[in-house]
């Protein structure tokens, strides 16, 4: 995949610009010490550690595919509860800390409950605030046909974070009219093929209806992206669809400090 010109535009206007508060530093492409820190409150997990090593190790080759070899993740410092068992090569936190995380692993919010979300609070190229991951998210594998895979998530989040760029499907406008009695689904970029279906509710599903009257396809049409594509997609459309990738993040555990 590949950002679009919008997402690249609200890159290059803040690249420079770092997350508030945040310790990452950006070394010759390489992100390092992004801070992935798990709420004091959650239940000892070993999966989730070993969720978020995979999660970064794919997110980084996913990122430097995506960014034609331009952006990688080079360390990552994951910092635990202080109430966790120690394990061999844990470390001690210095300046890390939950409140100034990039990431948090925390319970849901009812809002959102599973989703990933990255909470930003301006607008085009200003950085977020942090990055929200359920610890159901990160162990339950049902979940991945759902949001897709977790590296590829990640780099979803990310660049909300980092690039304070926004999606780039629309829920509130899913079609748009292109023409005289012709539609097509909200997406980057609209080369991505598909089906236009309606489910059914049995587990079935018939092709959508065109309505002439609005120029659009009927309420409840979903447009279903082929699995196989010719042409490339933003990442901040649908991170799921199929890409190549190369590179590996490094990533160190740490004690938090708070109980």
């Amino acid at each position: 995949g590949s950002f679009s010109l919008e997402c690249l535009l609200c890159m290059l206007h803040s690249v420079l610009h770092g997350v508030m508060g945040s310790m990452v530093k950006l070394q010759n492409g390489g992100f390092e010490n992004i801070v992935i820190a798990i709420n004091p409150g959650i239940s000892e997990d070993d999966r989730i550690v070993s969720s978020i090593k995979g999660m970064i190790k794919e997110a980084s080759s996913y990122l430097y595919s995506a960014t034609k070899q331009k952006f990688y993740i080079k360390s990552v410092k994951v910092v635990i509860p202080l109430t966790w068992q120690s394990k061999p090569g844990y470390e001690r936190v210095t300046t890390e800390s939950f409140e100034k995380a990039d990431v948090i692993v925390a319970d849901p919010y009812l809002k959102y409950g599973d989703d990933p979300y990255t909470l930003q609070y301006g607008g085009c190229g200003e950085p977020g605030r942090y990055i929200h991951f359920t610890p159901n998210f990160l162990t339950n594998d049902s979940l991945l046909h759902v949001y897709g895979s977790r590296g590829r998530i990640f780099v979803h989040e990310w660049a909300h974070l980092r690039w304070g760029v926004f999606d780039e499907y629309n829920m509130n406008a899913p079609f748009y009219a292109t023409g005289p009695q012709k539609a097509e689904a909200t997406r980057c970029s609209a080369d991505i093929s598909g089906q236009y279906i309606f489910p059914l509710g049995t587990g079935k599903t018939r092709p959508c209806k065109f309505e002439h009257r609005t120029g659009l396809y009927e309420p409840g049409c979903q447009f279903i992206p082929d699995k196989v594509q010719s042409t490339s997609a933003s990442i901040m459309y649908m991170q799921s669809l199929p890409s190549v990738s190369i590179a590996n993040g490094v990533y160190a555990v740490y004690k938090s400090g708070l109980q």
